[in-house]
């Protein structure tokens, strides 16, 4: 009796035979790089020079977080690093794991140097741990029971306490670019078993490319979905947008950040806050969003905007403005997107001004021509006794000693005529500005 006859069905209609343990595996873990050499992006960690390379090569690891988006490639440097030095590999997640988990892990890595073997103990996403939790991981670091590797996609100096941070080299995971997703998927689709002798031809790298956001896992994802749409005997395998769009139910945006539509976009952005049109500057944001635009680069536009639009009509626009930037850097996609959200709302809602802006251009038009005219003596500094008997600095008033803390004199260059660059509107805070510089130097703001 051949083989096959002896395999039976359950009382379900499946077969009792074994399966292959590939086949219970996604994408994304079955062509999981094995080694640093097969690793995509992170070239100033992994390189030549990078310090994991070196760790590896020297036979010591630190403990170490590893602080990045998703499908960076966190998980994978832990577990290379573990294969590479030939440690014991724990695997904890902070989400579903306590003290408890914790302790019976560092009971492991206790038997395992019994028998002569290191361990490293790998918590992903350690900063939901609590102090609590973190603290039971210090003694067993300094002891060196352990090393930990943990993975964050938050910012550690603001997640991880004080005594364990102290105790961790941080090492920051970029998101994947373009090319390194790219890589990923061509590499998965000639290396893996069950999709390289299927020749798979892709055609919607864009739009794949843009979906992924530089997430490896989320792409590889993607492209199993799609695979498994395809019949089994289309020859070639073909992933073109539609078949795309179909597994992930997700329309590709009309939307090419390297193209016209990209400018014609940030345009009818920053005119819809210029016009004072919240709504409108939302939805052109959502659009920029929803295309995978670069956040910080929709945040440098509205710092620029703040002073170029609002300038001293609100002073506080670009304190506003700096602050979103610098939330989109620290938090990142996709919660980034509420600090966007106050920050345009309050852009295209705060008075408009662009006197500071048209100042500079004016002043910076003139400087050009005045390029020799010399600084008045009196505005000079003196820091030596020669300089002082030069007549560097002499005649120069004090304003502070001066009523109002002010007193007429001129500042701009010999023989240059005092003239107003900056011609402050009625918009605002601005609206006092121009009041005090009118009263000031009442002959310059007569006009």
């Amino acid at each position: 009796m051949a083989e096959s006859d002896h395999i039976q069905s359950d009382l379900f209609g499946f077969s009792d035979a074994p399966v292959k343990k590939e086949y219970f595996q996604p994408l994304a873990e079955r062509v999981r790089p094995r080694t640093l050499d097969d690793m995509a992006g992170q070239e100033h960690l992994v390189g030549q020079n990078g310090p994991l390379r070196k760790f590896l090569s020297s036979g010591q690891m630190p403990s170490m977080i590893f602080w990045g988006p998703p499908g960076s490639g966190k998980t994978t440097l832990a577990e290379i690093c573990a294969t590479s030095l030939n440690y014991r590999f724990e695997q904890l997640s902070a989400i579903d794991s306590g003290v408890k988990e914790v302790r019976k892990a560092l009971e492991n890595a206790e038997k395992a140097r019994r028998a002569g073997q290191r361990s490293i103990l790998f918590i992903d996403e350690i900063h939901r741990f609590n102090k609590g939790q973190q603290d039971t991981l210090l003694h067993a670091i300094e002891q060196g029971l352990i090393v930990l590797i943990g993975a964050t996609t938050e910012n550690p100096s603001f997640e991880v306490n004080g005594a364990l941070l102290s105790r961790m080299q941080v090492y920051i995971l970029k998101p994947l670019t373009p090319g390194d997703i790219e890589s990923v998927i061509r590499r998965a689709l000639t290396q893996d078993k069950l999709f390289s002798e299927r020749s798979i031809e892709i055609t919607g790298l864009d739009f794949l490319l843009e979906f992924s956001g530089g997430d490896a896992r989320k792409a590889l994802n993607a492209v199993e979905a799609a695979i498994s749409l395809l019949p089994s005997d289309a020859s070639p395998a073909l992933l073109n947008r539609e078949l795309l769009e179909a597994a992930l139910q997700h329309k590709a945006p009309n939307y090419d950040k390297g193209g016209e539509n990209h400018y014609d976009i940030i345009s009818a952005f920053i005119k819809s806050m210029r016009g004072s049109d919240p709504d409108a500057a939302l939805f052109w944001l959502s659009r920029m969003i929803e295309g995978g635009e670069d956040p910080k680069f929709i945040a440098r536009r509205m710092v620029i905007f703040a002073s170029e639009d609002i300038g001293n009509a609100d002073p506080y626009a670009i304190t506003l403005a700096v602050s979103v930037f610098q939330a989109v850097t620290v938090i990142g996609m996709p919660e980034a997107r509420i600090n966007l959200a106050q920050g345009v709302t309050y852009l295209a809602s705060a008075p408009k001004s662009n006197a500071s802006y048209q100042a500079l251009g004016e002043a910076m038009s003139e400087a050009k021509t005045e390029q020799d005219l010399g600084v008045p003596l009196h505005l000079r500094n003196a820091p030596t006794r020669l300089m002082k008997t030069e007549g560097y600095g002499a005649g120069y008033c004090y304003p502070h000693n001066y009523p109002e803390h002010f007193v007429a004199q001129h500042y701009f260059p010999e023989g240059m005529e005092a003239k107003a660059y900056y011609r402050p509107t009625d918009e605002g805070r601005e609206k006092y500005i121009r009041e005090r510089l009118s009263h000031l130097w009442d002959e310059r703001y007569k006009s």
